[in-house]
């Protein structure tokens, strides 16, 4: 597929039923293991997965042209589409958006990270305006931080919530993220007030995906709880090679080849 097919699939997907559940991704390895798995349909990555990795911690702190180079390697490693995190776009959205574009990304997320509506609609604008002078349908995911930032008085949130979603939908936003929503009944009054698509972010108090699917969320995705989910098992490692000096972790490994399989041509 073209980028500019991978990328009107990526729309489409979000029309589901089924609901588009999006693994994140913060290497190729990881990328190609969830891409393997019959029903993974397309990935995202994850911001701080990737920060994480490469010794940065989230907020824009890892230089763009680093993370869209890994964000970039993942989406030529794999055949889904690929929707990077790109955070708050890194305080030029449009070039961050050309940049995606260059590397092969279908779409990206755009944080406003709270702050004021007016400025996140004209960082959105840009991002649509750089796909269509591209040729390419991108997928904005306009986040919305009202909850995750705690911003405001508690019952300020949902109200505020929706209206900015109606303002980032009117500017060209194709999907509306709300993180740090995990309670059933706000998330169905989220989906039934937002006229566009729903991306929620799963924890460990996320109703499962059959019943955000019953709720209408269109889209769901985990951040980066996958990779945070490796590394108590790489702790574990350290500590019985280090402290019981012991082996056993390494025949529950991935055997040699078929790690060599899962990279090669990345």
């Amino acid at each position: 597929m073209t980028l500019a097919e991978k990328a009107e699939r990526l729309r489409a997907l979000h029309r589901g039923p089924p609901v588009l559940v999006l693994p994140n991704a913060w290497d190729v390895a990881s990328a190609r293991i969830f891409a393997s798995i019959a029903s993974c349909r397309a990935l995202a990555t994850t911001s701080a997965g990737i920060a994480a990795a490469l010794g940065y911690p989230d907020g824009e702190r890892i230089p763009r042209e680093e993370m869209i180079a890994v964000a970039g390697r993942i989406a030529r490693a794999v055949e889904v589409p690929v929707s990077a995190d790109l955070e708050a776009g890194y305080g030029d959205p449009g070039g961050t958006a050309e940049a995606a574009i260059e590397a092969g990304l279908a779409g990206m997320n755009l944080e406003d990270a709270a702050g004021d509506a007016g400025e996140h609609v004209e960082r959105i604008r840009e991002v649509r305006a750089t796909g269509e002078r591209r040729g390419v349908p991108f997928v904005v995911n306009a986040r919305i931080d009202l909850y995750i930032e705690a911003a405001g008085a508690p019952e300020e949130r949902f109200p505020g919530t929706v209206e900015r979603a109606r303002r980032y939908v009117e500017a060209g936003a194709d999907c509306i993220f709300v993180p740090a929503v995990e309670d059933a009944e706000t998330i169905g009054r989220l989906a039934a007030a937002i006229d566009a698509p729903l991306n929620v972010l799963a924890g460990p108090s996320t109703p499962p995906v059959a019943e955000l699917e019953r709720l209408g969320v269109a889209r769901v995705t985990v951040g980066s709880g996958a990779m945070r989910a490796t590394l108590p098992l790489v702790r574990r490692i350290g500590e019985e090679l280090l402290e019981a000096g012991t082996f056993g972790f390494t025949g529950a490994g991935l055997p040699f080849g078929e790690l060599m399989r899962l990279v090669e041509r990345s």
